[in-house]
């Protein structure tokens, strides 16, 4: 088990305008930028390095899961373990995921043609190489989200609401996740839309998210927050995958509570308090991985996985001639 150091003292950085999170950098030429708003919060909460605008609303794409999961908690589904994890998941479409999926769908009465995710190939490369190989087509339980589909829709069943209609923002369990969002982040929501999935989509700051994330970090066991945390840490190969940097870090870093969303989001956590979160504004996937290694590094937190993370080579043919890498 890898130590996590306590932060230095860090100033912060205001601009109106967003400043360069990431560059790429091609055969010692700098070819590209991505910017972006970050920030980073002392263990007592407080806004301690601050890159941007994150009091400006964004879309936190996948990572208001915890937060959705909660939700169902509140509606009355007793959910632990694997199963309470992958209703937090961008899962990876590995067989694991797509199995436990079937099952919760099974065991409240539910089959996959209830899911209302739109269909799609595993999230992960690889298995989505594998999916297609063995002959499949895009389906909706193989969709990232349909852990999160099966939950909602067991808590729907349970609770008698109407099951053609739980992806409403005006549905029973949308407006329980529209509260439980406003509750972790501190603040009201700005703005709903429609996530990827589907789902109701609630617009926060990214102080807010990370404020949320540490909800849930320091959350006692027996609070919602605290069932859903300590799931995803148990089980965070059903939260991403195998291959995924959520996994890693929540398997390395101590009480680490870590969760990417689409567009190049990402919210991090610890228990001790200090939390971050980040947006990238072209929503460069490629740019999300040096950006949260070096934001980790400056929380303190070592880990082998920062290292791996961090690491996001451009290849010219078959040979290494650059890289994308943080600029703070």
């Amino acid at each position: 088990m890898t130590a996590v150091s306590p932060t230095s003292p860090i100033s912060q950085v205001a601009s109106p305008i967003p400043p360069v999170l990431a560059e790429v950098v091609r055969s010692g030429f700098v070819e590209g930028h991505h910017r972006g708003s970050l920030v980073v919060l002392a263990a007592d909460g407080s806004v301690e390095f601050a890159l941007g605008d994150p009091a400006a609303p964004v879309f936190p794409r996948s990572s208001n899961k915890p937060m959705q999961a909660a939700a169902v908690l509140r509606a009355g589904l007793d959910l632990s373990g694997e199963r309470l994890a992958i209703a937090a998941a961008s899962h990876s479409g590995e067989g694991f995921h797509l199995d436990l999926v079937r099952t919760m769908l099974a065991e409240h009465g539910l089959s996959p043609d209830d899911l209302q995710t739109p269909p799609d190939l595993p999230l992960d490369a690889a298995e989505a190489e594998t999916y297609l190989a063995a002959g499949h087509v895009r389906d909706r339980l193989t969709m990232n989200c349909s852990g999160k589909h099966a939950a909602m829709l067991a808590a729907c069943k349970l609770n008698g609401w109407d099951l053609g209609t739980y992806l409403d923002p005006a549905h029973p369990l949308q407006r329980l996740a529209h509260d439980s969002v406003e509750a972790a982040a501190g603040e009201p929501v700005a703005s709903v839309g429609t996530d990827g999935c589907g789902a109701p989509l609630m617009a926060i700051s990214l102080t807010g998210l990370a404020r949320a994330f540490r909800t849930f970090a320091t959350a006692a066991p027996d609070t919602v927050e605290g069932r859903v945390a300590e799931a995803m840490r148990a089980h965070p190969e059903y939260v991403a995958g195998t291959r995924r940097p959520d996994t890693w870090l929540m398997r390395e870093v101590p009480g680490a509570l870590s969760k990417m969303g689409a567009e190049a989001v990402q919210a991090f956590a610890l228990a001790d308090g200090r939390a971050l979160a980040f947006k990238v504004d072209d929503g460069a996937i490629r740019a999300l991985g040096p950006i949260l290694a070096r934001a980790l590094r400056l929380m303190g937190v070592d880990a082998p996985a920062v290292e791996r993370i961090g690491r996001a080579p451009l290849f010219g043919g078959a040979a290494e001639v650059g890289e994308i890498r943080a600029t703070f």
